[in-house]
């Protein structure tokens, strides 16, 4: 029997936001025995259709086919129908009213229940084992009396609607116009066969150094599920800031969470307020990656606890920006009962498979003892259920054949990770957010080269570490570093327009990627961006767009 859902149980707190869902089950992770890239969709390349609707799709989907016939049309009577009667489907319709509600200013209804057939003018999520050959896929259909969508999860559903978004006018990102006389909007007919190129599409955020508010993450979330991102790694953990609440180690929280880069207040989530991250994250199908890097980058919590020292004096709280200094004691017993009971808090609250143990930058440590680590921490966190994923210098351990190593370094040896499981790339000369765009860029850093826009899009992730197991390559991640970015509005500057670069990478296939037709598709994001409120670099090398054609 079709169910009708009210606006007031369903959207209407999501109509009044950037889709902040009520709290749904959290997404199924993939098997945490067998990270690997994701299935491609079939392998036709994409058009390049007239439509200036279709022609600023981005990532740029793996083959669109521009339908003759009329336009589907937006009217009172448009119904969204979700085939299955699940919270993460009815999620996902729910963040497609509030967009079409900003768009169009009506509020469709959503049913649950079998399409109709035509004439009805319906917007049809369906779950079809049949529909893709990628978890994340989709097939959109456009045509004039209808739109279908057809996906083998929820997760292929989210992604067709956030495809629809960018179809949307770019003014339906202004809230505050959903009051002003409805417009006639249209979408073009279309069919679009989608699916990513690789299983992990991230970005990393620094909140240690300097510290993000749990509503500024979340705005952060917002952004980058519109380009398809499904990972982010949160640093919650280095010299200057302990940013979660571990209840076994409550200093960690109260002493190491009071200092940040410069000297400012600093900060830390309480376990409860982390959860609620990890939750709405979930509404976007992105998975939290904890970080808490170890056994280097360690000074708030060293001093938070002199145990951990070796000297058992506790250091005093670090403002600065220097690497290299700090380390675990790591022949003490008491250590590993800490980052025991660390990772079990954190896992406990992160449904996703992965814990970021760190590795990086550890200048005090003899190899060997470096080596005993790794390898102690991977056992510790594989005892809790998740893999550990570790910066690049990790492979010089044995690590399990869960672990995958996180390649950073420009000049890291390609021999040693060659050998690692599971790779995820995030080379700093071109994947590095925190990077300046060129000399005159005021914020962000310059020690691996700055890395303009062409530069951080113009790369292929399987030609990075020649040699490297077949199917090694698990992803792509930016990272976006916090020495010299105080707030959320830096953050923007640096991130935009160079993420949405490397979600295209993480997306689209090579083949089919081209920096001459992703230019003019960054373009036209800049009406979107402006309506979005995103404070974006305008690279000079970009003839930035000031509206769109729909």
């Amino acid at each position: 029997m079709t169910q009708r859902y009210c606006l007031t149980c369903l959207s209407l707190a999501l109509a009044l936001s950037c889709a902040r869902a009520p709290k749904p089950r959290a997404p199924q992770p993939a098997p945490a025995t067998s990270p690997r890239a994701a299935e491609n969709a079939p392998r036709s390349v994409s058009h390049q259709p007239s439509s200036p609707q279709l022609a600023r799709l981005l990532p740029l989907p793996q083959r669109v086919e521009a339908a003759a016939g009329e336009r589907f049309t937006f009217t009172p009577q448009t119904t969204i129908v979700a085939g299955e009667n699940q919270p993460l489907v009815m999620n996902v319709a729910a963040q497609l009213v509030a967009f079409l509600r900003r768009a169009t200013g009506v509020v469709p209804p959503v049913v649950a229940g079998p399409e109709p057939a035509p004439p009805a003018n319906v917007i049809a999520l369906t779950i079809d084992a049949n529909a893709s050959t990628s978890e994340e896929g989709y097939d959109l259909t456009i045509a004039s009396g209808r739109v279908t969508v057809r996906a083998r999860t929820p997760a292929g559903l989210f992604y067709a609607v956030q495809t629809i978004r960018q179809l949307l006018p770019d003014s339906a990102e202004y809230t505050a116009l959903m009051f002003r006389e409805p417009p006639v909007v249209t979408l073009p007919a279309v069919h679009i066969v989608d699916a990513p190129r690789y299983a992990w599409r991230g970005t990393m955020l620094d909140v240690a150094r300097h510290f993000f508010s749990v509503d500024e993450v979340k705005h952060y979330i917002d952004l980058i599920a519109l380009y398809k991102i499904n990972r982010l790694h949160l640093h919650l953990a280095d010299d200057q800031g302990w940013r979660i609440e571990i209840k076994s180690w409550p200093e960690l929280a109260r002493r190491g969470g009071a200092s940040e880069v410069g000297g400012g207040p600093g900060g830390y989530y309480t376990q409860e307020q982390y959860a609620d991250l990890v939750q709405y994250a979930a509404s976007h199908f992105v998975t939290i990656v904890p970080e808490i890097d170890m056994p280097g980058h360690t000074n708030a919590l060293l001093s938070s606890y002199a145990d951990l020292n070796c000297n058992g004096t506790a250091p005093a709280t670090y403002t600065g920006t220097e690497v290299g200094f700090s380390a675990l004691c790591v022949d003490l017993d008491v250590t590993y009962k800490f980052i025991d009971d660390i990772v079990r808090e954190i896992a406990a609250l992160t449904p996703g498979p992965y814990f970021h143990a760190g590795g990086d930058e550890v200048k005090t440590l003899t190899p060997d003892q470096y080596r005993r680590f790794v390898e102690r921490v991977q056992t510790i966190v594989q005892s809790h259920g998740k893999q550990m994923v570790g910066w690049d210098e990790v492979s010089v351990a044995t690590l399990l054949e869960t672990s995958i190593v996180q390649h950073w370094r420009p000049d890291a040896s390609k021999q040693l990770l060659a050998g690692s499981p599971h790779l995820l790339l995030s080379p700093a000369d071109r994947a590095y957010l925190d990077m300046k765009y060129d000399d005159s860029t005021l914020l962000g850093l310059n020690w691996a080269g700055n890395v303009s826009l062409q530069k951080a899009y113009d790369w292929d992730p399987e030609a990075l570490v020649p040699g490297a197991r077949a199917g090694a390559v698990v992803g792509v991640e930016a990272p976006v570093w916090s020495e010299t970015l105080t707030n959320m509005r830096d953050v923007e500057f640096m991130a935009f327009p160079r993420l949405p670069a490397v979600a295209e990478i993480g997306w689209t296939p090579q083949a089919q990627r081209s920096w001459n037709t992703f230019k003019e598709r960054v373009a036209a994001q800049a009406p979107r961006w402006t309506a979005l409120g995103i404070n974006f670099y305008r690279t000079p090398d970009i003839q930035w767009r000031e509206s769109n054609p729909q």
